[in-house]
This record gives C-alpha cells, structure tokens and sequence, in this order.
C-alpha cells in the first residue's frame, strides 16, 4: 500500500509538471477567431491553439468588434488589439477582400476536378484539371467538363473580379455563383464572351453569405482541330469583412510604402524577390520582361529581332525604309554571332494609293467624294447613266488604313510593307497577333432591285500565304464585334499564296479579324520568323466605302442621269442603260445584271420567285413515269421545316456527338428557313438556308440537355426537282442508297453559296423523295450506309426521305372496278386500289354503283324454249322436203319402169298427176337405193331456174321418152 501511494504521488508530481510545461508553451502558440455572428450582429474573439492537443490557460474569450466592421484598402485587423493597421511595405491587403494572383501552385480553398460531359461515355476524366501555370491558370483542352471552385462566406454583399483569355469558341466556358444550397445566385449572364487577343475583365456581384463560385470550361472540338485553353489570372474577391494578415508582394512586384493595396509590377530590365519594396536593376548583359522575378542572359541578336516598315510619302512621292528593333529590345549585338540593325533610311518610291483613293498635295492619300471614282490616281465623276461600285480595296500597304488595327497580346503585330502587311515578332510564341477591319455596314447599289431572297449582300476576298516552321495557325473571324465573332475559317502550318471569299449575309456592323499564332505552347520563343502575309483585301457593297470604278446602269424616266433598278427580270443591255426582259422562267444573277447571260434558267419543275432573283418550288411537279403513266405529286405535307439527328458518333477520346440537320423542303416565298445555331458561346449565332447542320453533344452544361456548336448552311439555292440522277454537276447515286423496287424517287438539288477552302465550289446537297404507304409518319430521313453523317467528302450531303405523302396523288388509274353477278335483278360494281398501292390523297374511291340487270335463269330458259322451237321448225321443214322428194323418186320410178315396155305399146298417159282414187303410197318401186342426205343434194344442185327438178334419167328411160315421141308422131 505504502509503495502504491509513493507511486501515486510521483505520478502526479510528473503530471504537473508536464502540464505546467505544457502551459508555458501554449500561451505563445495560439491565434485568435471570431465566432458565428449572433442574431444581434455580434461575436466573441477566442483563442484557438495551434495544435490538436488541449491545452489550458488561453486567454479568455472577448467580445469582439461588430460583425459589419472592416478596415479599408491595405490595412488588416491586427486581433490582439482589434484596431486596423497598415500593411508594411513589401505587402499589401485589400481591407475587405483576398486576391489571387500567384499560381505557381493551385491556392488554398481552391478544389479542380473533371466529369464527363456524357454519361454514356467511355472517357477517363479522373486526371482532366485546371493548371497552374505561374502567373495564370489553365483549363484543359480534352473532352471533359471541369470545374475549378473556390468558397468564400461573405459578410456583406461584394464582388468578385478576374481577368480572362477566352480566344477559342470550340470550348464552352461559363463561370456562375451558388450558395451553400448549391442554388444559382446570379442574376447576370453567367456565358463568357469570347476575347480576340487581350486579356478581358469580368466582374459579378456577391450576396452576403456563402458563395461558391465555380469557372467551367467543356471542349467540343469534334474536328481533328488544337483547341485553346481558357486562361485566369488576378481573382479578387471582396466582402470578406476583415482580413487578419497582408499579403506579401509575389516576385516580380514591390510595394514601397505602407499601406499598399496592390503591389505595383517591375519595369523591363528589373527584378524582384516576394516581398520586395524596391525592383533591383538587371545587369547589362541580361534582362527581364516586365514583372519578372528574375534575369536572364540576353540572346544574340537574329533576323528576327527587328523589322522593317514604311515612312509616311513626302512631298516627292519617296518613303523610306525603316528597321526597328522589336521593343522591348532583349537580345544583344556584342554576343559573338549576333547580327546588327540595318541602315535605315533608304529611300524608294511611293506605291500609289488604293483604289479609290487619291493623292493630295501633301503625298497622303485621301478617299474620293461620292459619285467619283479613282485607280488610286485622280478622281473623276462617274458619267451620266453609270453609278459609283464602293467597296474598300487595299493592295497597297505604305500606311495602315483608318478602318484597320493591329494589336497583340504582349507586344509585335502586324505591320505594313508596300506590297502586303505581315506578323512582326511578338514577346512569345504563344502571342496572338492580331489584325482587325471594321465595316460599319452595307448597301446594295441603287440599281439593284430589293429581295428578299438575295443569299449574298456583300462579299470580302483576300490573298495570303503563311511561312512556318512549326505548327503555326491563322484565324479569320467575323462578327459584329471584336468580342461577338465566329470562326469562320483556319488554316495550318505554311500555306501558299491563295485566296479566300467569304460572303456576308446580314447587313450589321461587321468586325473581321485575322488572328496569327506561331504555337500554342506558353514561355517559348523559338519560332519567331513563322510569318503570315496578306496582300490584298476587298470588300464589296460597304456603307461609306469608296469606288474604283463606275458601272451601267437603267436610267430613269424624268432624271437620265440618275439610275434606276431594272423592272424584276429584266437585263440591261450592255453600254446602252436599256432594260431588257429575260425569257420566261430565268432569274437574274446577283452580281450579274448586265448582257443577256445575266438571265439564268430555272432548273426542271421549278419557277422563279417575285423578285426573279431565285428559283423556288411550290412543292408540286408533274412527272411522267416510264410506263407511260402521268403522275403529280404534291410534298406540301412535308414542307414544313424537319429535324433529325444521325446515329451517335464517337471522337478518338470516346465523347459521343451526333450530325444535327434541319431541313425546309420547298416553298415559295413566304416560306419558313432552315434555322441551326451555336450555343456553345454566349453570342447565340445563327444560320438560315433549305438546309443546314450543326454538331450536338449531350450535356447537362447550363442546364440544357444538348450543346450546339458549328453551324453551317449546307443548301440555300433551289437548282431543280426531277426524278434524273444527276442535275448541274450534282450526282444523286441510286446505290447510296437501298434499292428501290417501286415508282423512281423525286430528287430535290440544292446548292449553298458559301465556299471553304475543302469545298471551294460551295456544298451541294439532295434529297430523295421515295413513295413509301407504309411511312404513316410525316417523315423518316436516313442516311447513306457509306456515309453515316451524311456527305463523304464534307461538300455534298446526300439524304433520303421515306413517306406516304412522297407518293403522287391518287388518279383513276389507281383503282380498278369489280362487277358482281346479277343478284334477283340488282348487279353492283365496285372500285378498289390498284396493289400495291402507290398513291395518296388525289381522287377518291368513286361509291358503288347498283344497276338493273336480267337473271342468268331468265336467259337460260329463253335460250331452252328458242331452241326447241327452232329444232321443231327444223324438224318440219327437213320432213316436208323429205316427203316431197319421195312423191318424185315415185313419179320418176313410174317413168323409168314404163321404160322397159315395147316401143308404141304403152298408152299414152293423159296426165302425170295422180288421178282421184289413186294411192300415192302404193307400189313403190326403187330402182336406185339413195340416202336422204344426198337425195337433199341432188334436189339443192339440179333444181333449174325455172324451180322444176331436173333429174338425170338412166338410158332406158330416155329410150322410152324417145319411142313415146316416135309414137307421137305416129
């Protein structure tokens, strides 16, 4: 007991001092916190220990300042005193708000993860993340949706800023706030526009509470196409109440005095290490780019550390050739190898200036006054009875035009050298350099007649070619703005001198852009004499453009020298301002109004619209089959406008997309187009034609089961309806197709206007029409098996449309009649279908007929008792003939049996009738046996003319007629 209480106590002793040792450590390892806010807007300050381990002796809780208290720009809250004090030079604070601008590593409280769009899909998404990238962060560029969120609990209402790079509209990027409800709290558009080449500023407004914000980004580059990263930098958020520290100043910036809110960045040629107050100076063998935290050994000088441009024209038309390092200079000319600066000043003509344009007294060029027109010489007044054709035209570069700029992402360009404009270096491969026309819009010459049908209000071509040694890509964007444009076209790598058109369809203030970057890859500049060149541009039809030249025109009736539009469907003669009219059925060329081939035939079974500018189908059409059998077919049932997807595809990384098409048949004017769009940005485009195709990918992005993107009119000109397989160069092959046993298939051809440099004679598209009863649906379009998208070589698509309403009308040659027997004297006739039927809607099935008739008994016995009667007068004639014959053969018996007596010894006979009393039936004496059949011979072939018989006598009859004469004449 004794040992177990000695124990005990040095138990305790050893506890208390570890505690008392424990305590002393504690007092200085602790911060402060606030606790929640009451609902009187109030808190305590406690002391939080460092470590998990509990400890004892911490200060007592206090009450703490109120919960709306904040300290302003570059102070903190300093707990201990719960005063607000400046923030030391080296660091800065925003009082209310944190900022984010260092990205060396992904900031606390910031979570990244991937998920695939698609739930379907086979893609791994477990490594698909935002990346830091120093001094931004970037999205990634695969087939996956991720998310990079960030939670902050706000005090009061605030704001969160950042700074973005957003060039590619194949990536969806969206950024939105929820609370801690995960409900949607911003009011605002939560799509981010696109920026061209700079970086773009976005700010949204903060409800008091918990805000997770969350930047999205998901790539739909189903094309065998590099997409570009969506880039953040500088995220600040302010509503936070209170910060309790300063932030130090990253390298590359100082802050010199206190207080500081921002840490201002170091010049060119300067550095600075974190938390620096002052920049330190490069040496002179090395440099740094501005805000850098270091110094690098400066390069030797090259090729491409300089370019050359063009002085303005002097007064005696020379310019001179310039040579100009690239600013900021970083390379050096004492580096053994290094090339030095050319001598500038050389001096050489001065090209003369744009179409257009003319040559002042002071060698600048300004544009011709309206109604004149220029070569780039002298302006002069069009003539009575022609017009001005404005536009813009630049083929010669001493100067930038007033309606073009050049910028970068960093520092170079584009720069002007007489004979093309051309890419200067920039700071980093990655550079985007950037070249911008702006047309504030267009209009059609006076001479042109109004339609609504017109596919083409102005066109812009320009001539180019790309020098690269990498993978260098040149962008042409249009839209109605520099942050609302669309990619229209990209090429890769060197491409030769060509050139390109692009035809413009909604008269808006329209921005192009043409966008060079010699890699995608960040912090390099190794490529810097990849270049792209563009020699000519040309705009046709803008507001305010001027003229090259002056065109015919139809003069007006009271005013001869002003001009008129030609009447619809008529040409004007050319050089006489006379307007012809076309032939019937033919349609004007849009850009073709003068000379008979201006009037342009409309293709089979088609009819030129109001304006006769274009071909259009009222959906019927008249076609002789190869029987012989005239069919109409009417297919107004399915021009309303259709929609239909192919069958799922799949992109090398497994995301699933389908071949959206929207189909309008046929129609005249009034119409309703084929609409397809692109939602994948916040700029909602949209395109319009008979026919049109965008890409669609299944996701759950913005809330919306499907995401459009690159859309593109695939048919918006009518060539012709005829059931032939091929029409205008266009070939609709049977065999794409399953063999069709029945009436042949109506084939619609269209054509679209709008050429790309894999299709430069624009797309083609038909649609077969085949006659199928048993489609009771008002359509089912398939696609050919060898082309599961619809086109083979991406120009001509190729669909075929199965319905009942494809079959003609029906006519009476569809139908047959049947007669049935004659029923108690009532017969009926009654029509069916011809089978298979081939037909729909037209005539119907006539009703039945019933008709009076005569049974077949009737008939039967009338037959019967004809019959009989005529045999019983058969009978009778044939027995009074008989019996007559045998009165002769008795008489002719008689006569021959005298025969036989001597000559002179028979009496004479008084009569050769038979005499009262005698027996005709008696003694009859055959001499010769003779059947009925031919006695009846005998009697039809002798009988004289006199209708006595002449029958032959045998010799010794005539014997005895003989002596009876010779008696006679005794």
């Amino acid at each position: 007991t004794l040992e177990g209480f000695r124990r005990l106590s040095w138990v305790n002793i050893v506890s208390q001092l570890y505690l008392e040792k424990r305590l002393l450590w504690c007092t200085s390892d602790y911060h402060f916190e606030y606790t929640e806010c009451d609902m009187h807007q109030s808190r305590w300050r406690v002391a939080v220990p460092n470590k998990l381990d509990t400890c004892t002796g911490l200060p007592d809780p206090v009450k703490g300042t109120h919960c709306t208290f904040s300290c302003m720009d570059g102070e903190f809250l300093e707990m201990s005193s719960q005063s607000c004090q400046k923030c030391a030079g080296g660091s800065y604070s925003l009082g209310t708000g944190v900022a984010f601008d260092e990205w060396d590593s992904l900031p606390a409280g910031f979570v990244t993860h991937g998920v695939s769009i698609d739930d379907d899909s086979q893609t791994n998404c477990s490594k698909s993340s935002w990346v830091p990238m120093g001094d931004h962060i970037a999205s990634n560029v695969d087939e996956c949706t991720t998310t990079l969120s960030f939670a902050v609990n706000l005090k009061k209402a605030g704001t969160v800023s950042f700074e973005y790079l957003y060039p590619d509209n194949n990536i969806y990027f969206e950024f939105f706030v929820q609370n801690d409800q995960c409900q949607s709290t911003d009011t605002e558009s939560r799509f981010v526009k696109l920026s061209d080449a700079d970086w773009s500023q976005y700010n949204v407004k903060l409800n008091q509470g918990t805000n997770v914000l969350y930047w999205r980004t998901t790539a739909y580059a189903l094309q065998e196409t590099s997409v570009k990263s969506v880039l953040l930098k500088n995220i600040a958020i302010s509503g936070v109440a209170y910060t309790s520290e300063c932030f130090l100043c990253k390298p590359g910036t100082y802050s010199a005095k206190l207080g500081s809110a921002r840490c201002n960045p170091c010049p060119a040629d300067s550095y600075s290490n974190k938390g620096a107050t002052v920049c330190h100076q490069c040496e002179t063998d090395t440099y740094a780019e501005a805000g850098s935290g270091s110094c690098k050994a400066r390069p030797a000088c090259t090729n491409s550390d300089y370019f050359y441009t063009h002085t303005p024209c002097d007064y005696s038309r020379q310019t001179q050739i310039m040579y100009k390092w690239m600013e900021p200079k970083i390379c050096s000319e004492s580096v053994p190898g290094a090339v030095t600066l050319p001598a500038s000043g050389q001096l050489t003509a001065c090209p003369p200036c744009n179409p257009g344009f003319f040559l002042t007294n002071t060698s600048t060029c300004q544009p011709c006054s309206d109604d004149f027109y220029s070569n780039g010489t002298d302006c002069a007044k069009c003539p009575a009875g022609t017009e001005p054709v404005v536009g813009f035209e630049y083929k010669w570069w001493n100067t930038m035009p007033s309606n073009m700029a050049s910028y970068a992402l960093g520092y170079g360009g584009w720069e002007v050298a007489g004979d093309y404009i051309y890419t200067v270096p920039g700071e980093q491969d990655s550079d985007f350099l950037v070249l911008t026309l702006s047309v504030p819009g267009y209009r059609l010459p006076p001479s042109s007649a109004k339609d609504e049908e017109a596919t083409e209000l102005s066109r812009i071509t320009f001539v180019f070619e790309t020098t690269c040694t990498a993978d260098c890509m040149l962008d042409f964007l249009a839209g109605y703005s520099k942050m609302n444009q669309h990619i229209v076209e990209k090429w890769h790598g060197t491409t030769g001198k060509q050139s390109y058109s692009y035809v413009v369809q909604d008269n808006i203030t329209t921005s192009f852009t043409w966008a060079f970057r010699r890699m995608q890859s960040h912090g390099t500049r190794n490529h810097t004499s990849d270049v792209a060149k563009i020699y000519s541009v040309l705009v046709t039809n803008a507001v305010d453009g001027v003229a090259s030249r002056c065109s015919q025109c139809a003069a007006g009736s009271s005013d001869l020298s002003a001009c008129v539009p030609c009447p619809p469907g008529h040409y004007m003669v050319n050089g006489t301002g006379v307007c012809e009219s076309c032939p019937p059925n033919t349609i004007i060329r849009p850009q073709q109004t003068v000379g008979r081939e201006a009037c342009v035939p409309c293709g089979p079974n088609t009819s030129t619209n109001q304006a006769r500018s274009a071909c259009v189908s009222d959906c019927t059409l008249h076609v002789n089959s190869g029987a012989g059998q005239h069919l109409l077919y009417n297919f107004s049932s399915l021009a309303n406008l259709t929609g239909f997807r192919s069958s799922p595809r799949f992109t090398s990384r497994g995301l699933r997309y389908f071949q959206h098409f929207h189909l309008g048949l046929c129609g005249k004017e009034d119409r309703q187009l084929a609409v397809c769009v692109d939602n994948v940005t916040e700029q909602r485009r949209e395109v319009r034609g008979y026919a049109c195709q965008s890409m669609v990918v299944p996701s759950d992005t913005r809330g919306q089961g499907l995401v459009s993107s690159q859309p593109f009119v695939i048919a918006d000109m009518l060539l012709g309806v005829t059931t032939e397989n091929s029409l205008d160069h266009i070939s609709s092959l049977e065999n794409m197709f399953p063999v069709n046993i029945g009436l042949p298939d109506v084939i619609f051809y269209y054509r679209a206007s709008e050429t790309t440099q894999a299709c430069k004679q624009g797309r083609s598209t038909t649609i077969r029409m085949r006659c199928d009863p048993t489609v009771t649906a008002s359509h089912q379009i398939s696609l050919p098996s060898a082309c599961p998208e619809g086109t083979c070589n991406g120009c001509s698509f190729h669909f075929l449309w199965r319905s009942q309403f494809a079959c003609p009308l029906c006519t009476s040659d569809h139908y047959r009649e049947i007669v049935s027997a004659c029923v108690q004297g009532i017969q009926r006739t009654t029509y069916v279908w011809q089978q298979p039927l081939q037909c729909y809607a037209g005539v119907s099935l006539p009703a039945q007929r019933v008709n009076a008739c005569v049974s077949l008994d009737f008939w039967l016995k009338f037959g019967v008792s004809t019959g009989t009667v005529a045999a019983l007068l058969l009978i009778g004639v044939i027995c009074y003939f008989w019996k007559r014959a045998r009165k002769l053969e008795f008489k002719y018996s008689m006569l021959m049996t005298a025969g036989d007596k001597e000559e002179c010894e028979l009496p004479a006979a008084d009569s050769c009738a038979i005499m009262e009393g005698e027996d005709a039936e008696d003694d009859l004496i055959y001499l010769t046996k003779k059947s009925f059949f031919h006695k009846a011979k005998s009697y039809s072939r002798e009988r004289t003319s006199d209708g006595f018989d002449s029958v032959p006598l045998k010799s010794s009859a005539s014997s005895l007629l003989r002596n009876e004469e010779d008696m006679d004449e005794c």
